[in-house]
């Protein structure tokens, strides 16, 4: 009996401590949820209410269609200002129906609030760095995609008007509701030469017929719709019609090029609202967009013309590479070799511009419905559709009057079928995507005094040799930004005290006595500029001839990498290098 109520004791205790985990928030979010446009903004204000000595916010804009772009800024103020760190950009739903792109990055603000002070390894990122997030980035086409009728691909775009059909029309003729449901469905009509039939196996469904077999009778008239313009043609003309993700200044391409370019970069107000916050914003050096299908980790270049400095694309392998580890049935991609060349992309615009190391998720894959490596066959998707999803994001054929063609059948697959995932599903891969993104703003650069050395080489003479360590995979400054003189280099100041001066300066390669000084700046000494940074997981020493006595400071400044002070005593001494930096999320280097 005793062992018994011992037996019950200790399931109880244990059953209470994993309803405690993950640790409690002080905002009640679920993420089997979609949030529309206004349910995201009370989720956002809820979070900055309840977390006010980590949270801002503010509307760095609005869209075409008036709706505020929000933009969290998570910060704790008691170790710095947020332009003082290294920050990190996250922002999601660039396209309309990449829904679930806005639950990632609020799930991100989520989770980070509510495990800090309780999760070492968070507090001390969270301490650490500063974040910048915006959730929706087209909240417009968001909208429409939750409250008017769409299917899986509308609206990609916003809702600036677009004259798709050159017929100097706007907007004039997009899908229509035929039977009121509020889904955009397939159409079908019976045809005697029609290629298609109703599939044996399943009656729900039409299969093409072979091409020597006679025809199926039925024809597939395309979405639900009506000629609303009378041209003879049917959905041609829908809201907006363009892509904000090709309205970015990199590489962008005109309109016959690139389709949905638009008419110049930053043409749209939601981009330009971005831009201009990230061009105000040096202190970024990693970003991450959230997109919704394919089960990718995309870096750039965009385009085969395009070259990368090597040991930049090197830092975006080891990242994705881990990536990869973290999120099952994701593939690393280069953007150009592994899906299509895209001119004017945001991924563009904040490496090749802004010399910030990007990434672009997207974040549901078809392999995750039976957690295989090969893509699901057309019977599995079924098959997943009825076991798992009770036919949840189905609708039975069925027959309407069509103003056109008479009676048609309507019915198929609704706008939640594909390139979403499915709500039951949706919190998984939301902390899979923040837990790679956290890896990734754990290896911005994180500078940091390493070895000191002072001799006297002469009466009131000094060698001064002083490192600077970068223990992250991410360089104080790219390769790209040096090579193209993107922002500022990084400078390191000797500053005098009234009682020395700096006779010359360099860098050195080691500690060493015969180690030679490479003379930097001749007529400015106190002052070097360091155009590459410091390198990830490497260190830079920097070598000062001195004459004088007292102190000096010094200074390390980095736009991506923060800045540093230390006073030094001119006297003989040797500092060793610091022990080495925990590391906020741990890195597997086997």
């Amino acid at each position: 009996m005793i062992r018994f109520l011992l037996t019950i004791i200790l399931l109880v205790a244990t059953s209470n401590s994993f309803a405690q985990a993950p640790y409690p928030s002080k905002v009640n979010l679920r993420f089997d949820h979609w949030y529309d446009y206004a349910e995201m903004t009370k989720a956002l204000h809820d979070l900055v209410e309840a977390y006010p000595e980590l949270l801002s916010i503010e509307s760095i804009g609005k869209s075409v269609g008036g709706r505020d772009l929000w933009l969290i800024t998570l910060n704790n103020p008691a170790t710095g200002g947020d332009r003082d760190k290294t920050a990190m950009f996250i922002d999601g739903n660039i396209h309309g129906n990449e829904i679930q792109a806005a639950e990632t990055v609020l799930y991100s603000i989520w989770y980070l609030c509510k495990s800090y002070g309780v999760i070492d390894r968070i507090t001390e990122l969270v301490d650490e760095r500063s974040f910048y997030f915006v959730p929706m980035e087209n909240p417009d086409g968001r909208e429409v995609w939750f409250h008017q009728p769409a299917n899986p691909h509308y609206l990609r775009g916003g809702i600036r008007p677009v004259d798709n059909d050159h017929d100097g029309l706007l907007d004039e003729d997009g899908p229509d509701d035929l039977d009121g449901d509020g889904h955009i469905t397939s159409m079908w009509i019976k045809d005697e030469l029609g290629r298609y039939e109703i599939d044996e196996d399943d009656p729900r469904f039409f299969a093409r017929v072979a091409e020597d077999d006679p025809p199926g009778g039925w024809s597939r008239l395309g979405e639900e719709g009506i000629d609303n313009d009378d041209d003879g043609r049917v959905n041609e003309d829908g809201i907006g019609g363009y892509d904000p993700n090709r309205n970015w200044p990199a590489d962008w391409q005109p309109e016959w090029i690139q389709y949905g370019a638009t008419d110049y970069p930053f043409s749209l107000p939601e981009t330009r609202a971005i831009g201009e916050f990230l061009l105000d914003h040096p202190n970024v050096a990693a970003c991450q967009s959230y997109h919704n299908a394919g089960g990718m980790i995309l870096q750039g270049p965009s385009a085969s013309y395009m070259k990368y400095p090597r040991s930049d694309s090197n830092v975006h392998t080891e990242i994705a590479n881990k990536g990869a580890e973290m999120l099952p049935f994701y593939e690393p991609m280069i953007a150009y070799r592994d899906l299509y060349t895209v001119h004017g992309g945001e991924d563009g615009f904040t490496y090749e511009t802004l010399g910030i190391v990007s990434f672009t998720n997207e974040l549901w894959t078809d392999k995750r419905m039976y957690a295989k490596d090969n893509n699901p066959s057309k019977e599995e998707r079924t098959q997943f559709r009825d076991l798992l999803q009770f036919e949840d994001v189905f609708v039975p054929y069925h027959e309407v009057d069509h103003p056109t063609y008479g009676k048609v059948m309507v019915g198929g697959t609704t706008k939640y079928s594909s390139r979403v995932t499915p709500p039951w599903m949706l919190q998984e891969g939301c902390h899979r995507n923040f837990a790679f993104t956290m890896f990734h703003a754990d290896e911005m650069p994180l500078l940091k005094w390493g070895s000191l050395d002072v001799k006297k080489i002469g009466n009131q003479l000094w060698k001064v040799t002083i490192e600077v360590d970068n223990d992250k995979i991410i360089p104080s400054r790219t390769a790209m930004a040096a090579r193209h003189h993107i922002g500022s280099p990084d400078v390191i100041d000797c500053k005098t005290s009234g009682t020395n001066n700096v006779a010359t300066s360099g860098t050195v390669r080691s500690l060493q006595k015969t180690t030679k000084l490479t003379e930097i700046e001749s007529e400015h000494p106190q002052k070097i500029l360091v155009n590459s940074g410091i390198r990830g997981k490497d260190s830079t020493l920097f070598q000062f001839i001195i004459s004088g006595f007292g102190h000096v400071e010094f200074v390390y400044k980095a736009e991506k990498g923060g800045t540093l002070h230390r006073k030094v005593q001119l006297k003989e001494q040797f500092v060793p290098k610091p022990i080495e930096h925990k590391r906020a999320i741990p890195v597997d280097n086997s």
